[in-house]
């Protein structure tokens, strides 16, 4: 069957309802055949089939966490056992709100992960937006294309047809010296600038475990990380920026290697979007959500519920 043929039976199946007994007669096929052609068409990316959840099944969800950690909105979707799925869920959703969000004119400052990515395979717009996709910190090669900001940046930019500009650094460096004077150097501080007075942002949020961006990429060994929690780190905003439960800057080495935005950075940027799909992140999100810095929180039912749990148990352990 050629390409055509497919998107013809993809689209008298999905669009039209034809039933599979009706295509077989029309193809001349059997009706295993169609539907062995319909799963290519979804593994060709021919058919693209997204569960869009009511809109009242978290809107208890998202009332709690806004009363709580005094945040703008909550995108919550519905929980899926396997990670690429339940990453794509969520990214199809905050992709949504980007396009019913984002305007001409309109800044905004990228991060870097595999949530973050994963937003711009889910953009399927047709109009076109006027849109500056900034890197808010600096590359990576170990990252890959998908990891890294600056790709990111481009592939949204080419979604809502606006433009992109690369943060033209390292995102790790090691030496504060080094460190200091990229930060100071024009190009890195002009596009620092840019990302700084952005209309929104998209950061991830990292936790301490041996999957971690940061420990995947090798810019942190086990062995710091191992140590970074025994202090009470209990996660990281945009690889970086540690905080510990109560969303207070953590006592660690690892601060300050990083070229790119910082905490207080992003408390000046009027919607701070944060992503994170999977659940061993529930407790990093309770204590980036204590940041303050967190404007919309982009994250899964099970998430949801686990960070209200979490905060009445350390409320009350504080309070003791």
């Amino acid at each position: 069957m050629t390409q055509d043929e497919l998107t013809e039976l993809a689209t008298l199946y999905y669009v039209d309802n034809h039933t599979q007994e009706a295509l077989a007669k029309r193809f001349g096929i059997s009706r295993a055949t169609v539907s062995r052609m319909l799963r290519k068409a979804q593994e060709e990316g021919v058919v693209e089939i997204r569960v869009r959840q009511h809109p009242a099944y978290a809107n208890g969800l998202e009332q709690e966490l806004r009363q709580r950690f005094g945040i703008q909105r909550a995108i919550i979707a519905i929980d899926h056992q396997d990670g690429d799925k339940q990453r794509a869920l969520l990214a199809a959703q905050v992709a949504a709100y980007l396009d019913q969000t984002l305007d001409d004119g309109m800044v905004v400052a990228v991060g870097m992960g595999r949530n973050i990515s994963a937003v711009s395979d889910y953009i399927s717009t047709p109009a076109r937006r006027e849109c500056a996709f900034i890197s808010a910190i600096g590359g990576a090669y170990r990252g890959g294309e998908t990891m890294n900001s600056d790709h990111i940046c481009r592939r949204l930019a080419a979604r809502f047809g606006g433009e992109s500009e690369t943060l033209y650094a390292p995102a790790l460096i090691r030496d504060p010296a080094l460190r200091q004077s990229l930060l100071e150097n024009d190009t890195v501080r002009q596009t620092l600038d840019r990302a700084r007075r952005a209309d929104l942002a998209l950061i991830g949020i990292g936790d301490l475990s041996e999957d971690s961006n940061i420990v995947r990429m090798g810019w942190f060994s086990p062995t710091e990380i191992a140590e970074a929690k025994r202090s009470g780190t209990i996660g990281d905003v945009m690889g970086y920026d540690f905080f510990d439960i109560y969303g207070q800057p953590a006592g660690t080495p690892l601060q300050g290697r990083i070229v790119g935005l910082h905490l207080g950075d992003l408390e000046r940027i009027p919607n701070v979007v944060a992503i994170a799909s999977e659940q061993s992140k529930a407790t990093a999100l309770l204590g980036a959500l204590r940041t303050g810095v967190i404007d919309t929180l982009a994250t899964t039912t099970v998430n949801a519920m686990t960070v209200i749990s979490l905060d009445d148990i350390t409320r009350k352990t504080l309070a003791v």
